[in-house]
């Protein structure tokens, strides 16, 4: 069986609290040797860290999410410069625009994507973007910004976004939303992409594929995602796995 990256997995959330190692074993055992764990606010970062440094296969990002835009400060982002410099992650993130949310104000979410769209440039790491019903501000951040790399995870654009990211050095993250018939434009888009821009992921504890749905999600669930991608590729589940395993290397620094 060919190993799986998760690129993007909460496996810090408090829902995994009473039984994280199991977790852990179960997606070793589906495959899933690596896991990208991004963080969502400042406090969150030293039990990130924790959690991360039990296992090899565990890769912390650190950053500033922008649905919990009313916990972070403007000193956050001069602490996470500090998280980077010495804890030097493989990414930075979880971070972005949030337009779907009402109450979360626009402008306070750019300087904050900015600021960590900067120190990505500067640390030379590449972004996990969270960017629902923003993706073209997300884009326009990108540009402004430049020399940057990264994802867009749980990607819900069009078509033609995925190709600008893909043209400014951005991958798109999939998982569980394309498990589920209805979504017709995702499963369109994963079956005509270029495979070299595309990542898996579970977002677990969220976003449970169709089998699970109204259930906690976890990594092990990956694999299932992998093989409906396979399906709407028309190709054998080994050459998404190794092409997204592959892709997750290279994007993140990770050793083989």
């Amino acid at each position: 069986m060919p190993a799986l990256v998760d690129s993007h997995c909460h496996l810090d959330a408090p829902e995994f609290d009473p039984d994280r190692a199991q977790v852990v074993a179960r997606a070793r055992a589906a495959g899933v040797t690596r896991q990208v764990v991004p963080a969502i606010d400042a406090a969150g970062w030293p039990k990130l860290r924790e959690v991360c440094a039990a296992d090899p296969g565990l890769h912390p990002a650190y950053g500033l999410h922008p649905m919990y835009l009313s916990s972070h400060r403007p000193q956050h982002l001069d602490e996470l410069r500090e998280w980077l410099e010495r804890e030097r992650p493989c990414a930075v993130g979880e971070c972005g625009l949030d337009y779907f949310v009402d109450g979360l104000d626009r402008d306070e979410q750019s300087l904050y994507f900015d600021g960590q769209l900067r120190l990505a440039r500067e640390f030379d790491l590449p972004v996990i973007v969270h960017a629902r019903h923003a993706v073209e501000a997300t884009i326009a951040a990108i540009r402004r910004v430049g020399n940057l790399r990264g994802v867009v995870h749980s990607y819900s654009g069009s078509e033609e976004q995925a190709e600008q990211l893909w043209k400014l050095g951005f991958l798109i993250g999939l998982g569980g939303p394309v498990t589920y018939d209805r979504a017709k434009r995702l499963r369109r888009i994963v079956a005509a992409m270029p495979i070299e821009f595309l990542l898996l992921e579970t977002d677990a504890p969220d976003q449970p594929d169709a089998d699970i749905r109204g259930q906690r999600n976890e990594p092990a669930r990956l694999a299932g995602v992998c093989e409906v991608i396979a399906q709407l590729r028309g190709v054998p589940y080994e050459q998404v796995a190794e092409a997204t395993s592959a892709n997750a290397r290279r994007l993140f620094g990770l050793a083989v």
